[in-house]
């Protein structure tokens, strides 16, 4: 059960006629000729919502985040010049075939916008709500002013596109957003529709979401990339419109290596087992229709040359060797691998062999020693902390939270200014020793990670190409 629901004790007695009937039009509809990948002029609205849709709830927002010592925190952790905007839009795309109907409706996906923003000191923050896998509401507070003026600049700023797990929400990486935001960059963060936490029930019905994260997680990203940058919008006349990164987490991993050139290769075992199609009959089209290639193209695929770096956190799919080598080895987008070298979830040996068969020039492996697979989620808030299904969505026993998302805001503003902003000397912190724990060598001590203060970055290990 666990190999591929993210980290969650349930039930599975009851998911299954849904899921067959569901997994069966689904994937017929895709087979049948109908592209569920389109372009951007396709999209045809995009509305401005508001995200405190539970304001009625009268939640108090609260802060997850410790005051920390600068010292503590790796150098590119640090917030950037900027003021940061939010605001929440509803994107559309007229043209998607509908997975569970096989007819032609409307897609609607959420997302999260974080961008440089222009407002005078002491306008109020926002915050951000949502609710559990048990739907538990809850709130917390933002670093962001919500409706914000974008700031006019004189350069625009590139997009990233961030991706969640499964299940999951658009804001379970907010301090990401907020953070690249900071720095000069236009984040937009995907609620992947059919699998968040508030479509997903995650003890009757926990599988009915995973078909159409399967097949939509890559295309989402694709769309909402088309989207920020093709489509008028509040942000166009700042946004930069030919470079763009990538951040994936989990099942948003498995996406986003997609996205940048990795092949699907299920087997037509692993399609009926991960779809739940029993009828033999009907696997060779469930396996034709998952195995598709940059956001679902199925001949002659072609990356978008706009996506210049990638961030896969926890991928999942390499413990299944869900990847055709073949595609692993001709991507050509910089990419960065994390993982918890005890991921019980992805497989940390799946997360090496993904990094050993990619051989982009600018390839990189973060491993966090003692970690398992909750590397990118924000602290847990309090309205989790009362069932393990809940807390275990965010916990790692051996670290905190708050230090693992540091860790990644600077390794990803290291990615992000290197391979998009092509800043590089900010490529300096991704060439790097092998190991951060400054073990003494002949009585001497190795210089700790550039970032990093002496004595404070033990636990990481370091590979590149």
């Amino acid at each position: 059960m666990n190999k591929y629901l993210d980290n969650t004790k349930v039930k599975t007695d009851k998911w299954k006629p849904a899921l067959l009937i569901g997994s069966y039009l689904l994937l017929a509809a895709l087979v049948s000729g109908c592209n569920p990948n389109t372009e951007a002029g396709d999209v045809a609205a995009a509305v401005d919502t508001n995200s405190q849709a539970l304001k009625s709830e009268k939640l108090q927002p609260q802060q997850l985040y410790p005051e920390v010592h600068p010292d503590m925190q790796p150098e590119l952790a640090a917030a950037g010049k900027y003021k940061v905007g939010v605001k929440t839009l509803d994107i559309t795309n007229e043209k998607y075939v509908d997975l569970l109907t096989n007819q032609i409706k409307p897609r609607t996906l959420k997302i999260e916008v974080w961008y440089p923003a222009d407002y005078n000191k002491g306008t109020p923050l926002t915050s951000y709500e949502n609710e559990t896998r048990l739907a538990k509401k809850f709130s917390i507070q933002a670093n962001a002013v919500r409706d914000a003026a974008p700031l006019v600049s004189g350069s625009a700023y590139p997009v990233v596109v961030i991706s969640h797990g499964y299940t999951g929400y658009r804001q379970i990486m907010f301090y990401l957003g907020e953070h690249l935001a900071s720095h000069g960059y236009i984040v937009a963060a995907i609620d992947h529709t059919d699998s968040t936490n508030e479509d997903v029930d995650i003890v009757n019905a926990p599988f009915n979401g995973f078909p159409s994260t399967l097949i939509n997680r890559s295309r989402d990203q694709q769309f909402t990339l088309d989207f920020m940058t093709q489509e008028k919008h509040f942000l166009r006349t700042v946004v930069n419109t030919k470079d763009a990164g990538l951040i994936g987490y989990s099942m948003g991993a498995f996406g986003a290596l997609n996205t940048v050139g990795g092949c699907y290769n299920f087997s037509l075992e692993q399609a009926g087992m991960f779809t739940g199609t029993q009828d033999v009959k009907m696997l060779p089209l469930v396996q034709k229709a998952l195995n598709s290639c940059a956001a679902g193209q199925y001949e002659n695929p072609k990356v978008d040359d706009k996506w210049k770096a990638a961030i896969m956190l926890a991928a999942w799919g390499g413990q299944n060797n869900l990847f055709t080598h073949k595609s692993l080895t001709n991507i050509q987008v910089p990419n960065l691998f994390v993982s918890g070298n005890l991921d019980d979830i992805s497989g940390y040996a799946g997360i090496q062999s993904l990094y050993e068969k990619t051989q982009a020039s600018s390839t990189y492996l973060l491993t966090i020693i003692n970690a398992r697979h909750n590397i990118a989620p924000h602290p847990a808030p309090k309205e989790a902390w009362g069932s393990e299904t809940d807390f275990g969505h965010y916990y790692e026993s051996a670290w905190s939270s708050s230090v693992l998302n540091d860790i990644n805001k600077h390794f990803a503003l290291a990615m992000m200014d290197c391979h998009v902003k092509k800043q590089t000397e900010t490529c300096d912190y991704l060439n790097l020793s092998q190991s951060s724990d400054q073990v003494q060598v002949d009585g001497k001590l190795p210089e700790p990670w550039k970032g990093f203060d002496t004595r404070f970055s033990t636990g990481l290990r370091w590979q590149q190409k």
